[in-house]
Order: structure tokens, then C-alpha cells, then sequence
């Protein structure tokens, strides 16, 4: 997969502030997605909802996906 699908994904699936998708390869990646709606949650459950804007294609097409899911506060003090 190319990474630019990867972002459209996300960004169809969440409301992010910003989504950086990057791979060397087509099947590894590493995603920094920017959202409010990571407000509250632990990490886990904002994984949980990049995953769902992949669906089925992890694990297939995304052979493996870091992901860094922050709140714009948090990346605000972390200088993203």
C-alpha cells in the first residue's frame, strides 16, 4: 500500500488534525495522527480507532503500523 492511501483512511475515519504516514516498503509503516477525539483516551483505545479506519487491510496490505495518537495539546508540547 502506499502511504497516501494509508492517510486517506485515517483521515476518512477520524477527525484529525494531522495524519503523517510514512513507509519504506509498502507494508511497514509509521502513522503520527493529531485528534481530538483521542481526548481522554488511554493509548490502546486510540489505536484501537486508527485500526478501524484500516479495517481488514491490517495484517494483509499493512503488514505492521507504529502508531504515535496524540491529543493537539499534547502534540503542542511535544513541538508537532
Amino acid at each position: 500500500m502506499d502511504p497516501t492511501e494509508v492517510t486517506r483512511l485515517i483521515e476518512e475515519g477520524l477527525d484529525a488534525t494531522r495524519v503523517d504516514v510514512r513507509s519504506d516498503d509498502g507494508s511497514h509503516f509509521t502513522a503520527l495522527v493529531i485528534s481530538e477525539e483521542f481526548e481522554g483516551l488511554r493509548p490502546i483505545q486510540r489505536h484501537q480507532l486508527v485500526y478501524k479506519t484500516l479495517g481488514a487491510r491490517v495484517g494483509r496490505e499493512i503488514h505492521a503500523l507504529s502508531i504515535q495518537a496524540l491529543t493537539p495539546a499534547e502534540a503542542g508540547r511535544n513541538g508537532g
